[in-house]
């Protein structure tokens, strides 16, 4: 075939690779654009069935005078529930003081319980025989139901010379350390509970940067060692940067459990256990007697979405403030 000076030759087709399995790669794709949605369906039905949907909810009721048992239609209030929160002594002055628990809660458990979770995962990192059984003892509060924990931390703060810190003091001072209320007591019922929650919660944090300790890559610390560092100058330069997402990332965690922190109190303060709601009151306390208690659901339901907003926040600053930090 010949063709004509000047003049180019048309194009020839060229072919579209094949898909696997000789599929058409269209037909391909268009099933992995498929793929993730599908996959991502059940938890995004869940997301707005169990935390959409009832958020949305609860904004709804927050502008209504609802109450359980009412036999009347429910009043529009606007935003008189909100104000109420801030301006109403009898309301804001128990909202603003669980908002107060909820902050100390947060400020004393995150750092202390993120601290003790990595000693507690660089302990159980090491090779011994017998590692595994200090690793589930460590993590096995975890599992425990609140009954459970209620019942042991009970016995343990007990009031009187029966509960066992008590016991345990009066022995090794000799007697001169009378028995405490501690669960009672004002000055420490908020404590008892941080200990509480700490020993608890610790083995789940634990458990995580333990995973993230075995990803950092032994040679860094071979070469640290032949730098002559020591183990202070290893942990800060060659450990810290290695876990440093996962830290932030506990970090966060911690403070959002902190600050929702409700089944412990109620238990403890139900069960007779003796402890002193007002001294360990916090807003999701307070939230669920305004509604089940008062029956009160919109003033219950203004309180979760305040709380909400303040959660969102100091998540944000948080956050922001790690994020510049590894940046």
């Amino acid at each position: 075939m010949t063709t004509t000076p000047g003049l180019a030759a048309p194009p020839s087709p060229v072919p579209a690779p094949a898909g696997p399995g000789g599929a058409a790669p269209r037909r391909g794709l268009r099933r992995d654009n498929l793929a993730g949605p599908l996959m991502a369906g059940p938890a995004v039905l869940l997301l707005v069935l169990f935390v959409a949907v009832p958020f949305f909810a609860a904004v709804g009721f927050s502008f209504y005078n609802v109450r359980l048992g009412d036999p009347r239609d429910p009043a529009f209030m606007g935003l008189t529930q909100y104000a109420r929160i801030f301006t109403d002594p009898d309301v804001s002055g128990r909202f603003l003081s669980a908002l107060l628990h909820n902050l100390v809660f947060a400020a004393v458990v995150v750092p202390v319980q993120t601290a003790l979770a990595l000693a507690l995962a660089m302990l159980v990192q090491k090779s011994v025989p017998g590692i595994g059984i200090f690793r589930s003892v460590f993590f096995l509060p975890v599992v425990f139901p609140i009954a459970l924990v209620a019942l042991i931390w009970r016995l343990i703060l007990a009031r009187g010379d029966d509960g066992l810190l008590n016991s345990l003091l009066a022995f090794f001072s000799g007697g001169n350390f009378g028995a405490q209320d501690w669960l009672g007591s004002e000055l420490t019922a908020l404590a008892s509970v941080i200990v509480l929650s700490i020993w608890q919660g610790v083995g789940f944090q634990m458990v995580i940067l333990l995973a993230a300790l075995q990803q950092v890559p032994a040679d860094l610390y071979e070469a640290a060692r032949l730098d002559r560092a020591n183990g202070w100058q290893r942990f800060v330069h060659v450990t810290l940067p290695g876990i440093n997402t996962t830290l932030v990332f506990v970090a966060l965690y911690t403070m959002i459990l902190s600050l929702r922190v409700f089944d412990q109190i109620y238990v403890l303060a139900r069960s007779g256990g003796g402890l002193n709601e007002d001294a360990t009151r916090t807003v999701m306390y307070e939230a669920v007697t305004s509604a089940f208690d008062e029956n009160n659901i919109g003033r219950a339901s203004a309180i979760s979405v305040v709380f909400f907003v303040i959660v969102v926040v100091l998540s944000l600053i948080q956050r922001r403030a790690t994020r510049e930090r590894e940046d």
